[in-house]
């Protein structure tokens, strides 16, 4: 028996005027003459951010959704090279503990995923500094939350420089200079143009780390396309977290889009896939990354909800029979 549980990413389709990712640039920060004020306005869309965050997680809540993606946008310029000074965490402890405090009252499963430009494998030190940082940004998210930070932070390789085992061994490299309490944050997926499951698989095998398979990203990127010889390898590498093995599910645009991602989910394709898991973990919790976000996890329950081949445990989980 094997549970599944869906989730999605960031922003609610349902929701009206509640956006979690409002931001400021530092042209629109510098406009501003008083750098107190600016300062203060930084704040108040942080403070909006973060109230549509609990905003979201109420719609969740009352939609029967159990596993979000927080945005990493909550805060703009947090980590701005001339805002070293801002100690945004003070003025927004508040809101943040709040929305810490209902997720855990809710038994819900967050995390993040930063953007493209972290890279871990960076040759350039400037690089992998800001890269940590913001890292590090994410991690005092959370503990600010009261969420414990071990595996709430899904991250690509980084890039492939043209040569790809060069391009991991500096991963290995790089991971030093990384904080534990930060490793131990992280969890790598294969990606759809550099990092196949293979090489993926290498660094979560060597260092530890949890591997969020990207189906996919896997059908675009692939050195062998049966993935399934290496599915108990992806599931032993979470066997030392507190959490459900995660993976993340989309299917392509369209043939010449193929590695964008679709509105929604091809509820065909995606059994594809749990067939082949059936029985292999108590439980997969699976993050659909669909353009329709909320609305997309609801359709394909909608379809789920016919089969003969799953129980309904709630809204956004289910049995395979």
């Amino acid at each position: 028996m094997t549970v599944v549980r869906l989730g999605y990413v960031a922003m609610s389709m349902e929701l009206k005027n509640a956006s979690p990712s409002k931001t400021m640039t530092f042209a629109q920060f510098q406009k501003i003459s008083d750098r107190d004020a600016a300062i203060r306005k930084l704040e108040r869309i942080s403070q909006e951010n973060l109230s549509n965050t609990l905003r979201i997680l109420k719609h969740n809540l009352a939609s029967g959704v159990h596993f979000y993606r927080l945005t990493s946008r909550l805060i703009p310029l947090a980590n701005h090279e001339e805002l070293i000074d801002w100690n945004y965490l003070h003025p927004l402890k508040g809101a943040l503990r709040e929305i810490g405090d209902f997720v855990q009252e809710h038994k819900m499963r967050v995390d993040f995923h930063p953007d493209h430009f972290v890279l871990i494998n960076s040759a350039k030190k400037e690089i992998l500094k800001n890269s940590i940082t913001t890292l590090k940004m994410h991690y005092l998210l959370l503990k600010a939350m009261g969420i414990a930070p071990a595996h709430r932070c899904v991250m690509h390789v980084g890039g492939n420089y043209n040569d790809t085992e060069m391009a991991l061994e500096r991963f290995i490299d790089n991971w030093m200079l990384v904080p534990p309490a930060i490793q131990n944050m992280i969890m790598l997926e294969n990606d759809d143009t550099s990092f196949t499951l293979e090489d993926t698989l290498y660094l979560c095998e060597k260092l530890a780390i949890p591997l969020v398979f990207d189906y996919h990203h896997h059908l675009a990127h692939h050195e062998n396309p049966d993935w399934r010889e290496h599915w108990e390898r992806i599931a032993q590498t979470w066997q030392h977290s507190s959490l459900p093995i995660k993976m993340h599910i989309s299917i392509p645009k369209d043939d010449k889009s193929f590695r964008h991602h679709a509105d929604f989910i091809d509820i065909e394709m995606f059994f594809r896939f749990l067939k082949e898991v059936k029985g292999s973990v108590p439980q997969i919790d699976c993050m659909i990354e669909a353009k329709m976000k909320d609305q997309a996890l609801f359709q394909l329950m909608e379809e789920i909800k016919v089969r003969d081949d799953i129980e309904i445990v709630d809204q956004s989980t289910f049995i395979l029979k």
